[in-house]
């Protein structure tokens, strides 16, 4: 059985909407950031697994939310590191609240990059065994992702030093800000998400333009994230009414 790992929060005011609910990508950064600590916490910190020259990209995030959230409401975050294969590993979050109900979980597809030969570098025992993680054979199929068909809204972001992590790339919650972006207020404001699922084809750097892109039909709605003539993410999303 895979080990858990847990932190409690309570959701400060400014990382909330004008709806009161938690933002979309600060709730993203605030569970990558417990997988960085229950790493951490194990002995296979970032700088652990950078003297393999490897360092852990995201490949997709899959999101099932049935509350978001709202602010000054404490909150559980839990994250456990489920399986992995020579290639893949999978990392399930959660989110409950003070009552122990879930209001969100979002699976997570990590891979290792090679950092001097910049590719897919394999999964190594001495990384994944504190994890105590099931080893699979079979490659985990996450959802399937759409990909935009009209561009019927566009809307363009030079990368600032602001969006850019340790990694000197844009840091993937960036990306969900930006598609987020693709509606107004009045729509924003009346709905949420219901699933997100967003996958991440290609990294970006500063000084590099983003172009957000999107079409919707009724609550759903398919994004991407463009750099030229590269995709670099890809997003659906369903919607549901809050009002």
């Amino acid at each position: 059985m895979a080990k858990k790992y847990s932190e409690t929060h309570q959701i400060p005011s400014y990382n909330c909407d004008t709806m009161k609910n938690i933002k979309i990508p600060t709730m993203v950064r605030m569970l990558i950031t417990i997988s960085g600590a229950q790493s951490q916490s194990l002995g296979v910190s970032d700088d652990f697994v950078g003297s393999f020259n490897l360092g852990w990209i995201i490949i997709q995030h899959d999101v099932f939310i049935k509350r978001l959230p709202q602010s000054g409401e404490k909150i559980t975050l839990t994250t456990e590191a489920e399986s992995y294969n020579r290639f893949f590993c999978y990392r399930n979050f959660w989110i409950h609240d003070e009552a122990g109900n879930e209001c969100v979980l979002m699976k997570t597809t990590f891979a290792l990059m090679d950092l001097v030969e910049r590719k897919m570098g394999s999964v190594l025992d001495e990384i994944i065994a504190p994890f105590e993680s099931e080893k699979i054979k079979r490659v985990k199929r996450a959802e399937k992702i759409h990909s935009l068909e009209t561009v019927e809204g566009e809307k363009a972001y030079a990368v600032r030093y602001y969006d850019i992590d340790g990694n000197k790339h844009v840091n993937n919650s960036v990306y969900l800000d930006w598609m987020m972006d693709a509606f107004d207020f009045n729509f924003l404001s009346s709905h949420i998400p219901e699933t997100i699922s967003i996958k991440f084809n290609k990294e970006m750097r500063y000084g590099d333009v983003a172009k957000s892109q999107w079409q919707k039909d009724g609550l759903n709605s398919i994004h991407q994230i463009v750099s030229g003539d590269t995709v670099n993410a890809e997003a659906n999303v369903k919607w549901v009414e809050t009002n």
